[in-house]
């Protein structure tokens, strides 16, 4: 097998916790020793601000001044890096075969071709964006999946979704999950008191507004955990309503959880809650099933794909479908564990995600530069 050099652009890795991070933190080295194992590497061009995760020593790490922000500066000079690094490993007599990139817009006059990673299509989808800011993100898009030589969603239903928009990414979209092996296991033990566990970033589409009704709608319920970064603003929104609707009390934020913590979460919650109005993949979702805990989530194309079939499923909209849900996974708590059925998308391995990635390098290398 031919060795394969990757030029991986990491100019936003300096993001902070959540789905895009653990992403990239858990593939990339991956990525890297399969690449090894053929006698191919992977560099990794950073950003201005650095890489927000440690990377092993068998990755080259190239220093640029690409700025994370603002969108606009970092697009202009993150092309114009990349090229200047692909010229230079030429000039060694070491070419990079392909450039992969995991965010918008992508670069463009490059000499190699690229691939494109997709976590979610929020330029297109957000409903708190304005029609002009999805309208420059539809352009955006299919800008991107025109000029491409293969784009990975991590999900079926976000590829679906992409070549809804993007017609012409039809025949070079391929499907690079999420893994769920990242968290230790811990035995089930469901705390005597019980709680409800909603893992992930305290922003709109989350929707733990829904959450916070919920629980004022059904006083029976355990209380709520909520753990996970937090857009300050929206957090001051979520405890104003809960004072409003008399269940503050009934809450707690628990932050940014270590790996540890949030495992025992999983394994000592008496459900997991995920509200999300939309999502590419959801992560913590593909931990809870992993984790054997009882799930009640919103009844998405996407959770319909990761869960198959193990989780309770509600009616984002409505806060009595989701206490009907809670109750129902309460009450029927060992069928999040039944390993019957199709395999969940939900139950891949970060090395499995590492080898389609891989594959997808491979394809791509093959096609011309645009």
């Amino acid at each position: 097998m031919k060795p394969l050099r990757v030029l991986v652009c990491g100019s936003v890795l300096s993001q902070g916790i959540g789905g895009v991070r653990r992403h990239n933190a858990e593939i990339l080295p991956r990525a890297a020793r399969i690449l090894e194992r053929h006698g191919g590497a992977l560099t990794v061009l950073a950003g201005r601000a650095g890489i927000a995760f440690e990377l092993p020593r068998s990755i080259a790490v190239l220093p640029s001044d690409v700025p994370p922000r603002p969108v606009l500066a970092r697009a202009w000079r993150e092309s114009a890096a990349l090229e200047a690094c692909l010229r230079s490993a030429r000039s060694q007599g070491s070419s990079f075969d392909v450039v992969h990139t995991a965010h918008l817009p992508a670069p463009r006059g490059l000499s190699a071709p690229f691939t494109l990673l997709l976590h979610d299509l929020k330029s297109v989808l957000a409903g708190d964006a304005s029609s002009l800011r999805r309208a420059v993100g539809r352009r955006v898009l299919r800008d991107a999946a025109e000029r491409a030589a293969r784009i990975a969603c991590v999900s079926r239903t976000l590829a679906t979704e992409l070549e809804r928009y993007a017609p012409n990414a039809a025949g070079r979209v391929g499907v690079v999950p999420n893994g769920c092996d990242h968290l230790p296991l811990v035995p089930r033990v469901p705390d005597a008191a019980g709680f409800l566990l909603c893992v992930g970033r305290i922003e709109p589409r989350k929707n733990v507004e829904l959450l916070v009704r919920a629980l004022a709608l059904a006083p029976d319920l355990p209380e709520v955990h909520l753990a996970g970064d937090a857009q300050r603003e929206h957090l001051e929104r979520i405890l104003a309503l809960a004072r409003e609707l008399g269940v503050d009390g009934r809450i707690r934020v628990l932050g940014v959880c270590d790996d540890a913590r949030l495992a025992q979460s999983y394994g000592s919650c008496a459900c997991v809650v995920l509200p999300s109005l939309r999502e590419g993949f959801d992560i913590p979702l593909a931990e809870a099933l992993r984790a054997g805990a009882p799930i009640a989530a919103s009844d998405l194309d996407v959770h319909r794909e990761v869960v198959a079939g193990r989780a309770e499923l509600f009616d984002p909209r409505s806060p009595q479908d989701c206490v009907r849900a809670i109750r129902a996974a309460l009450a029927a708590a060992a069928r999040a564990a039944d390993p019957a059925g199709p395999r969940p998308l939900g139950a891949t391995t970060w090395d499995e995600a590492a080898l389609a990635l891989v594959a997808l390098w491979r394809s791509a290398a093959s096609v011309p530069s645009t």
